[in-house]
């Protein structure tokens, strides 16, 4: 099957930077496309930053101009770079893709990663 894996979090202080990465792995032909999303304590989960191929990126208008969305196709790799890091930035920041796997139907299903955690203290 297809995992996810998240790597990257811990706990900075305001201003601070941080890079997070998630490895899609398995029977892959494909990553469509990926996302990072974020969860705050008692809040929902929001979307961060998406990549997709030719579509180029998208962000929240939250993180706009501090994050970085960016993608190494031949190692099914997304990262985030996170600049000038702010308390509300804080919680558990999941990896989300599309994939189309060699044992499924051809068409691109969606995937989590377990996720990671990100403080930041002002």
């Amino acid at each position: 099957q297809v995992q996810l894996v998240e790597s990257g979090g811990g706990s900075v202080q305001a201003g601070g930077s941080l890079r997070l990465s998630c490895v899609a792995s398995g029977s892959i032909i494909s990553v469509v496309g990926m996302n990072w999303y974020r969860q705050a304590p008692g809040k929902e989960r929001e979307l961060v930053a998406g990549i997709r191929g030719r579509f180029g990126t998208r962000y929240a208008d939250s993180v706009k101009g501090r994050f970085t969305i960016s993608e190494d196709n031949f190692k099914n790799t997304a990262y985030l770079q996170m600049n000038s890091l702010k308390p509300d930035d804080t919680g558990v920041y999941y990896c989300n893709a599309d994939v189309v796997a060699r044992n499924g139907l051809g068409s691109p299903v969606n995937y989590w990663g377990q996720g990671t955690q990100v403080t930041v203290s002002s």
